[in-house]
């Protein structure tokens, strides 16, 4: 199957959708691409028992022209094509502009007991739980940083979850302070009290963090720092959110220039949000991280100029520095605890996917040398675990992206198509 678009938008989530809405607007034939088999992304994932948030039933509504194309994972690129891995079998899309609105991933610190089953991540979990998961009745601790916490809680104790305990790393002073400021941003400061409101009774504890899990096959316990001392929590499900890694692997693959703003890579643009390569552009959290608000209205921005709109995008500019304004406040006020990335023991697994401890990391000077001596960042995820971890703990830079970017069928690889994509073996 092969397709061509005036204009390919790479994810489904607020950033792209957004931007799909946007070029169909200006006429444009929009094909939307997602490795999920519904659009919304991870925010707006949908839920089986409560269904999509309004704001998501709009969005969707509003991208409904164009084209869509789930449960379709992107292996290959080069300028003008993608080629994606669906249950069916390949596709090959063709394209006049791109826009790359692929989002982020959770970073995952290791810490002792990480790797037990019941610690996730927490949008992993709250992926879970929406897709039919299990979670009534069971004890969950939350913990990490940021305003997610408090999203994340909200909706497992929504789906019956019994929340534990709050856990926030940042110094309740900074929260305070933050909390205070958002008299400027009504709106947000309206959905946080919603939130916190709906989570009467629970902990929320500032200033502490989880130092270690327990159990025997599965999580019992978890064991966390406090001003004051360890003090030990048994519970069922852990969730830990420590921020957010922008997915910059497909932007790496097509030339796209790419920015460090701390350990991890952002895709670089323009004011326009045009890429280093002319007819590829890029929006929400692949640009750094910013939050639902900042992907909307850089989706939109993307979506206008992609489809040849340049005046109408250069309008929202200011919008959209105001929100990346308030991201970076978000950023200052939940910056993370040196003594988050200092967890590990020798002992502590570092790759989930080869089973390398952290004591198997000495001594090498990259990233590529750890990988030839102990198949660190050789498994299924490619680095993209145990790579955001030590990029972010200072030891190594993160892997570069290379073609395959995801595990990948033979038949993929070797299906005829009326277009030629290259796909290198690594």
């Amino acid at each position: 199957m092969s397709e061509h678009y005036d204009v390919l938008v790479c994810g489904a989530g607020p950033a792209g959708l957004a931007a799909a809405r946007a070029a169909g607007s200006r006429g444009a034939r929009v094909g939307l691409v997602d490795a999920q088999p519904r659009p919304g992304g991870q925010i707006w994932r949908h839920d089986l028992r409560f269904g999509e948030p309004r704001a998501a039933r709009r969005a969707l509504a509003a991208a409904s022209g164009a084209d869509w194309v789930g449960a379709a994972q992107v292996v290959a690129a080069e300028r003008g094509g993608l080629l994606l891995e669906r249950a069916d079998g390949a596709i090959s899309l063709r394209y006049e502009r791109l826009v790359l609105a692929t989002g982020a991933r959770e970073l995952m610190l290791p810490f002792p007991g990480w790797t037990l089953p019941g610690v996730t991540g927490a949008g992993g979990l709250q992926a879970l739980v929406k897709q039919g998961w299990p979670i009534t009745g069971r004890r969950v601790v939350v913990a990490g940083t940021g305003p997610l916490l408090l999203s994340v809680a909200a909706g497992l104790r929504k789906h019956g979850a019994r929340i534990l305990a709050i856990v926030e790393q940042a110094p309740a002073a900074r929260v305070r302070a933050f909390a205070l400021g958002l008299a400027g941003s009504p709106a947000t400061a309206a959905q946080a009290l919603q939130l916190r409101l709906g989570l009467i009774g629970v902990p929320y504890r500032c200033g502490e963090f989880v130092q270690a899990a327990h159990g025997d096959g599965r999580l019992q316990a978890v064991t966390i720092r406090t001003p004051r001392g360890l003090m030990r929590l048994d519970c069922d499900h852990l969730a830990v959110a420590y921020g957010l890694v922008p997915n910059v692997e497909l932007a790496h693959l097509l030339g796209c220039r790419l920015e460090r703003t701390g350990p991890h890579a952002a895709v670089a643009t323009d004011a326009l949000l045009r890429t280093s390569v002319p007819e590829v552009f890029a929006a929400g959290e692949v640009r750094g991280v910013g939050g639902v608000a900042t992907a909307r209205i850089e989706g939109r921005m993307a979506g206008l100029a992609a489809g040849g709109a340049d005046a109408a995008a250069d309008a929202l500019r200011r919008t959209q520095h105001k929100a990346r304004r308030f991201a970076a406040k978000v950023a200052r006020c939940f910056a993370l605890d040196p003594r988050l990335y200092a967890l590990a023991e020798p002992a502590t697994i570092v790759c989930r996917c080869e089973d390398v401890p952290m004591a198997a990391l000495t001594g090498f000077q990259d990233a590529r040398a750890v990988k030839l001596a102990t198949r660190c960042g050789m498994g299924a995820c490619q680095g993209r675990i145990c790579g955001d971890a030590l990029a972010a703990m200072g030891r190594y830079a993160q892997p570069q992206a290379a073609s395959p970017l995801f595990p990948v069928r033979l038949a993929t690889l070797c299906e005829p198509r009326t277009d030629s994509l290259s796909v290198t073996s690594t």
